[in-house]
């Protein structure tokens, strides 16, 4: 039997984590004191008062590798084969926890065998490769086919985000101090994309309005040239006027009703107040990895 293993970070749904008999490894959030399992927080109530956290900001950590030990194990243990989907290595130190648990219960068990996948992202961009690959196992595919499968999606996904401002990504350490410097001096708002497994500045316009009409933009052009096969609008925060609006417009390009799923709390506490988009093409989209796709597989 093959079993999927992915993390809380990646917005594969709890009914689909349910059905597919997917494993989900949780992150951790630590605030006012206390550490949060993400799987186990009320999204919508810790999103409230997020903006007001911005002097002392909520902290994350990845999965114990115990926890990760006791997964693979008793996967080896069982003779079934392991296919692991996780945020980008770039992100978190999640990935490489799951490979050296996978390396421990390889060295016990010689015939065991996975296939880890970084997606080099989270959100949707993270879940599409899951999706994908449970859409192989669905079809009776072997492991090796699954995990073809994930690293399609990796290079056929694309997340694009607006954040109201840089002040989260500056405090975590994800966007450079200049870069939220120049950002709050003349008003400058980006969007930002996950390009080789790190967030980067696609674009800067002068609005919160206009960064959100370039993400719309972006997000056509895509599905122009390679057509669309998933789609997620993505906020963190309140829901907003312009989180509404921007679904709306999202469906419109998009020809079909869209979820609108709030990014996990481990990822919002590093970017904070944003509206974005996930999305998958039928084809490999220009940009988003840059080395070959071989470096994002481990296998036993």
């Amino acid at each position: 039997m093959l079993r999927v293993i992915t993390d809380s970070t990646m917005s594969v749904g709890k009914d689909v984590a349910s059905e597919q008999d997917v494993t989900v490894a949780p992150l951790f959030v630590r605030y006012d004191g206390e550490e949060h399992v993400e799987t186990e927080m009320d999204i919508e109530s810790f999103y409230a008062t997020l903006s007001e956290r911005i002097d002392d900001i909520p902290t994350s950590s990845q999965p114990s590798q115990h926890l990760f030990e006791t997964f693979f194990e008793e996967a080896a243990e069982a003779g079934d084969e392991v296919l692991g989907v996780f945020l980008s290595s770039k992100l978190s130190g999640t990935f490489e926890g799951a490979v050296r648990a996978a390396r421990t219960a390889a060295s016990h068990n010689i015939s065991f065998k996975c296939a880890l996948v970084d997606s080099t992202s989270t959100g949707g961009d993270g879940a599409f490769p899951v999706l994908d690959a449970l859409e192989a196992k669905e079809s009776g595919g072997a492991l090796e086919d699954c995990a073809a499968a994930a690293l399609n999606a990796v290079l056929s996904s694309r997340i694009l985000f607006v954040p109201e401002s840089l002040a989260f990504l500056k405090a975590g350490g994800r966007i450079g101090r200049a870069a939220a410097l120049l950002g709050s001096a003349i008003k400058i708002v980006p969007v930002i994309t996950v390009t080789d497994g790190t967030p980067q500045v696609l674009s800067k316009v002068r609005t919160m309005k206009k960064a959100v009409a370039e993400m719309l933009r972006t997000f056509k052009a895509d599905v122009e040239e390679h057509g669309l096969k998933r789609v997620i609008v993505h906020y963190i925060g309140p829901k907003t006027e312009v989180l509404a609006r921007f679904k709306e417009d999202v469906e419109q390009i998009a020809g079909r009703a869209v979820d609108v799923i709030p990014v996990s709390p481990v990822i919002g506490t590093h970017v904070g107040p944003a509206v974005g988009i996930s999305y998958e093409c039928n084809g490999y989209l220009q940009g988003k990895l840059q080395g070959s796709s071989k470096e994002l597989l481990f296998t036993t």
